[in-house]
């Protein structure tokens, strides 16, 4: 189905300085041709869900278009990143699509551009760099900063435009990435949508005293200023583009807390009764687009404008039917899980190295498929926190800085969340950033970021996220329960994530490069005890990519062991004792590859041995193993000989004292112990 065609004045997207200068007055009748489309069309998108066509909710950008659209027309939509929030329909009109895209977005239909899968305001476009946001406010900052370093790191003399509210500026996510951009020096112009309300909060009740937002900037070395962009809509473009030059050519952040209006209440169910008496109507009074088109009508006269918005509101109320004509999307629930991870990827071409096997701890094997990434992949880099010269909390990263500089290889602030939004921006640009967590304990920092955004991403927008997430794992060397977490049912729970688990140094090694070349966000568990237990040959292995599969380590008919990580070690050793004291055999498998899970080997053996263990570290309710068993005896009850068999860790936080966690995980005297009376 066709589009209406834009009316003349929407035919441009773009609004430089010069223009300003030289011809004020049709570059303000451009940006209040916008302003009008947006505050219209908003306002039927508002009529349309009280008439139930539109599901969910709205949430409105009335009062807002006189920030968000010069700011839109000012940016340069071939290069600059741009994240809006859901105050900003109307900068996502003028940054791309058609206004029935953005209809469609609404209505939820088959013309939707995130095939209905994503909520009306959320949608972005990531292929022009406009950043889809989560309902988590301020996470979205990070994904601007690495998506700007990104493209600076191409060549390109890009900015990144990062939205926040006066609500959002009391979270954790804002302060790390105000702290991040200036560290890293990269141009981020950071704007403060202060509307004076968060849902239905006062500032009053957000931040104490009478600082304004803008003096923050101040404590991040950076400059920052005021701005009432409800007051002159052409002194707010001049400010506006005079702040984006300064970013691009100093590539140093800048805050802007642009004092704005929100004329309709946090979404369309807001009655905005906490509003004082006057309060609503002051709000009125003071909308800058009336103001606008009373200025235009002043040097054009009442009939060029009524004609201008004549034409506009047909424009809007085509694109309305348009859109109401689009049929509703097909629930194809294959074609819905088929989209959760982004396309298999082809082999990247590694080069055959090292050829001669080198004898290494597991450790020294991720430290050489770093530096194999580093040398041969120049997408590639490597944060995370004391990695630079310390070489890391384990040494993985050891003497990387120094022979990659850093740019390729640098620390980070402590601060998980942004650092990960950051990573997660760089991987959408076409950067393949490997991140290492001092422990994977402090994942939990970083939660929004990987469950929510990163692990989402592909399937709400189409745009693959390609970055690994080092995680060392696990306990047994008595570092107590904020550094020895198993954390793969918790991360795994949420769809969009792969995961490797190795338990040698070749699988670690080969892991690291399935990991790298993946087109999704990959988790790589590294279990600390594993780092240094034992040195083997590591060289170029062609199957890499076989490491995605379960391994089986021994040949066995009375029952299929199945377990991962340094549990593979203690599994070895009870199907020896087992095969020397009982002659009984047991068929143990190393699954490597948690998500996705494919059980096809394990499954023959089931259907052969009819009795399944099942060991891990991690916790007995909710862990891991529960999943692994409920999908093999699903599918495989009627060849069952016996009960399936868990054996994990008790349902503790991880003890201290080594007694106590020797109690608390399983070892091999436990193992054998669990397995006897199960086999009695």
């Amino acid at each position: 189905m066709s589009f209406p065609s834009l009316p003349a004045l929407l035919g441009s997207r773009e609004l430089h300085p010069a223009d300003l200068a030289r011809d004020p007055i049709t570059a303000l009748l451009r940006i209040y041709a916008w302003m009008h489309v947006a505050r219209t069309s908003d306002n039927r998108i508002l009529d349309l869900f009280r008439q139930g066509l539109i599901k969910g909710t709205v949430t409105g950008g009335q009062g807002n278009e006189g920030l968000v659209v010069p700011l839109a027309l000012l940016a340069d939509k071939s290069t600059d990143v741009i994240s809006f929030s859901h105050r900003g329909y109307g900068g996502h009109l003028v940054w791309s699509g058609h206004l029935c895209d953005h209809l469609n977005q609404y209505f939820a239909n088959a013309g939707s551009p995130t095939l209905a899968r994503e909520g009306n305001i959320h949608h972005g476009d990531p292929a022009a760099r406009s950043l889809p946001m989560i309902s988590h406010l301020g996470a979205m900052l990070s994904n601007v900063v690495g998506a700007t370093d990104s493209q600076r790191r191409l060549g390109r003399p890009a900015i990144g435009l990062a939205f926040f509210g006066d609500g959002s500026s009391s979270t954790g996510d804002v302060h790390e990435t105000l702290n991040l951009a200036s560290l890293l020096s990269l141009p981020i112009l950071f704007v403060v949508e202060n509307n004076r309300y968060a849902y239905s909060t006062p500032v009053a009740e957000q931040f104490a005293g009478n600082a304004e937002l803008w003096q923050r900037a101040a404590g991040y070395g950076i400059e920052g200023f005021a701005l009432d962009t409800t007051l002159d809509v052409a002194a707010t473009a001049s400010t506006f583009a005079a702040a984006i030059e300064k970013v691009r050519t100093t590539s140093r952040p800048l805050l802007i807390e642009a004092h704005t209006l929100r004329l309709r209440g946090h979404a369309a169910y807001d009655t905005g009764d906490y509003l004082k008496p006057g309060e609503a109507e002051g709000f009125f009074a003071r909308d800058p687009l009336p103001k606008l088109r009373a200025q235009l009508v002043a040097t054009h006269g009442a009939a060029h404008l009524d004609l201008l918005d004549s034409e506009l509101n047909a424009f809007i109320e085509s694109s309305i039917n348009v859109s109401l004509a689009i049929p509703r999307p097909t629930a194809d629930a294959a074609a819905m899980l088929a989209d959760v991870f982004a396309p298999a990827s082809a082999p990247l071409p590694w080069k055959p190295t090292p050829a001669t096997p080198q004898n290494l701890n597991a450790a020294q094997a991720l430290n050489l498929g770093l530096r194999k990434i580093l040398t041969e992949r120049p997408e590639s880099l490597v944060l995370g926190q004391d990695i630079g010269t310390y070489g890391g909390a384990f040494k993985v990263t050891e003497g990387l800085l120094a022979d990659f500089g850093r740019p390729r290889v640098f620390n980070t602030p402590l601060a998980e969340s942004a650092c990960t939004g950051y990573a997660i921006g760089l991987a959408l640009n076409g950067h393949r950033p490997i991140e290492e967590f001092q422990f994977s304990d402090f994942v939990t920092e970083a939660a929004t970021q990987i469950t929510l955004n990163a692990a989402t991403y592909r399937f709400r927008s189409g745009a693959a996220v390609p970055m690994v997430l080092r995680l060392p794992t696990g306990g047994g060397l008595t570092f107590g329960s904020f550094h020895s977490q198993e954390l793969d049912s918790f991360l795994l729970a949420m769809p969009g994530l792969k995961a490797l688990y190795p338990s040698t140094p070749q699988d670690a090694f080969n892991a690291l490069l399935a990991a790298y070349e993946d087109n999704n966000p990959v988790i790589l568990f590294e279990h600390k005890a594993l780092y240094r237990r034992g040195k083997a040959p590591v060289t170029w292995d062609p199957n890499y990519r076989d490491v995605w599969s379960p391994k089986k380590l021994h040949a066995g008919d009375y029952a299929t062991l199945l377990t991962y990580g340094d549990m593979v070690h203690l599994a070895e050793e009870a199907a020896a004792y087992f095969a020397a004291e009982y002659e009984i055999t047991l068929e143990v498998f190393d699954l490597r590859a948690l998500a996705p899970l494919r059980l096809d080997p394990i499954e023959a053996s089931l259907q052969s041995t009819g009795r399944l263990i099942v060991l891990h570290e991690g916790r007995r309710t909710h862990g891991f193993g529960a999943e692994l068993v409920a999908r093999l005896t699903e599918k495989h009850f009627s060849a069952m000989k016996a009960a399936p068999l868990r054996i994990a860790s008790l349902d503790l936080p991880v003890p201290f004292a080594p007694e106590l966690e020797q109690a608390f995980r399983p070892t091999k005297d436990k193992i054998i112990e669990r397995i006897t009376e199960w086999m009695g």
